[in-house]
């Protein structure tokens, strides 16, 4: 039976992070991965450039993580997104920061990253176990035991780390394995649902196709609760696909529409697309009859279609009860303001998500409540750690996710490795 002070249970980038902080506190660690390789999701995050954090300022960082993002405040004030960056150049990946705060490596390649946190973890003399999947954590009265392997194999330790993931990426090793585990030792799971992912419409326009791959720039789209205010909006870039709405805003509103189903009891959400969100819509108003008195002779959709993707002029016309066929000269009052109020507020109602297989992030997991946010270890059980996805810990896309997961995951390294030490 092999023995250590820590284990850590997954190798992504919480996993491989606190291995490291674990063992920089002089106690023998293992980390034990089912899969052949480390750090697969991290090697194909950031488009396969891995977006190593993010630069934001930590109260503005925290509110690009609408899950949970409030428990961090102890870790950040550990290990932070400015320690992320000094942490990697100080292993000799020089980093570039890109559009909102972005931090990439300068060779745009997730394989350096990984490399380096892998060599970084085997230099001071973690033991990586790869092809070692785990059956149960052990647990004994006052604690942790360490773990039992499909095999048959114990492992024993004085602290255990889960850094599993949740169940977003399954390909990569992300299946959720963490979470009976985390019940096993009496853990709250809140409901799992995928988050940062592509929208579903059951709308004509997108059942029909008519609209597939069209993308808007600059707009901003809004997911209404029952009463039609909005819960969250987003603006930035979307595309319309053959089963609803993609691109980045889309994906930040994804993770709010679960919620709002669910206090409504309906089966669909009404989303708000804003064509114009620098204007008001007497200002849009105005902007367009510019275009329009210039050449009054020509039909609306002629002039227009310079300004408003021409596939979708023809929706927008009929639902304000409009023709495209119209001139400037003959333009009627009443449709013509509701076409500059579709213009500003165009409904899409939305049936719900893409599965967890095509989305980024796992909404839920390990209630925050039941986790000490300056040790990440559980309340219940002395010894059991938790860090990254597994947490009931959420950020939009943009490198929240991954600050969050290296943060935590130092975290729970640190305080595993000092307790196992008996500090």
């Amino acid at each position: 039976m092999s023995k250590y002070e820590v284990i850590v249970i997954g190798g992504g980038p919480s996993g491989l992070m606190a291995s490291i902080a674990a063992v920089k506190q002089g106690a023998s660690v293992a980390l034990v991965d089912k899969g052949d390789k480390l750090g697969r999701k991290l090697g194909i995050s950031g488009g396969g450039r891995c977006n190593v954090t993010n630069v934001k300022e930590i109260d503005e960082l925290i509110q690009y993580i609408p899950g949970g993002g409030r428990f961090l405040y102890s870790a950040f004030s550990l290990f932070s997104n400015r320690d992320i960056i000094a942490f990697f150049e100080n292993l000799g990946i020089a980093l570039k920061e890109e559009d909102n705060g972005r931090m990439f490596p300068v060779s745009d390649k997730a394989k350096t990253v990984v490399d380096a946190l892998v060599g970084k973890a085997r230099s001071l003399g973690v033991k990586l176990l790869t092809h070692h999947p785990v059956q149960e954590v052990m647990f004994v009265e006052n604690g942790v035991q360490g773990v039992k392997l499909t095999t048959g194999e114990q492992i024993e330790a004085k602290c255990v780390i889960i850094a599993t993931g949740g169940k977003s990426v399954p390909h990569t090793g992300s299946t959720g394995d963490g979470y009976p585990w985390a019940t096993a030792a009496g853990h709250t799971i809140t409901e799992l649902y995928p988050t940062e992912v592509p929208i579903v419409s059951k709308e004509p326009f997108i059942t029909d196709r008519s609209l597939q791959g069209l993308s808007l720039r600059n707009v901003k789209l809004s997911v209404l609760n029952a009463k039609g205010k909005a819960v969250v909006a987003h603006q930035g870039d979307m595309i319309f696909t053959h089963f609803g709405l993609s691109g980045p805003i889309a994906l930040r509103c994804s993770g709010f529409i679960r919620g709002v189903k669910r206090k409504s009891g309906s089966s669909e959400v009404k989303l708000a697309l804003d064509l114009f969100p620098e204007m008001s819509q007497a200002g849009l108003d105005a902007y367009l009859r510019g275009l329009l008195t210039d050449e009054p002779k020509k039909t609306l959709k002629n002039v227009l279609k310079g300004t408003i993707p021409e596939r979708l002029l023809p929706i927008l016309f009929e639902r304000a009860g409009l023709s495209g066929e119209t001139t400037y000269e003959h333009l009627p009052k009443e449709p013509w303001l509701e076409f500059t109020a579709v213009l500003k507020s165009f409904s899409i109602l939305v049936t719900g998500t893409r599965p967890f297989e095509e989305a980024f992030v796992t909404g839920g997991g390990v209630h925050l409540k039941e986790v000490s946010p300056q040790t990440m270890e559980s309340k219940l059980m002395p010894g059991l750690f938790f860090c990254g996805e597994v947490l009931d810990i959420h950020g939009y896309t943009g490198g929240y996710n991954i600050t969050a997961a290296f943060a935590t995951g130092y975290t729970a390294g640190h305080h595993a490795g000092l307790l196992a030490q008996g500090h």
